[in-house]
């Protein structure tokens, strides 16, 4: 992606933030995969510091609203696999979509 065009949605973020402190960005125009590289920050335990969408700093609400969807698909996601469910089940048992 040429970075010198606005992406829709750049996420800063740290990787091991109690022994790193360099922020890196990652750039996406696909609001699906900047919920799954917020799952993968999620995950991780990296420091999500903060959401952009075009060139802005997203206000809380939104910014909440992205992290509980991206909380709610990697719970689905551990779920399914380690009790070896389907995605259905999950979310008739549990109440997370996939």
């Amino acid at each position: 992606m040429n970075h010198n065009m606005l992406s829709k949605f750049a996420i800063n973020y740290t990787v091991f933030p109690d022994h790193n402190k360099r922020v890196d960005t990652h750039h996406t125009d696909d609001p699906v995969e900047a919920e799954g590289f917020l799952m993968h920050l999620l995950a991780s335990g990296s420091r999500i510091i903060e959401i952009k969408h075009d060139g802005v700093p997203m206000e809380a609400h939104p910014f909440d609203r992205m992290l509980r969807v991206a909380a709610e698909r990697l719970a689905a996601r551990l779920l399914s696999v380690s009790l070896h469910m389907d995605y259905v089940e999950v979310k008739h048992r549990f109440g997370f979509a996939s």
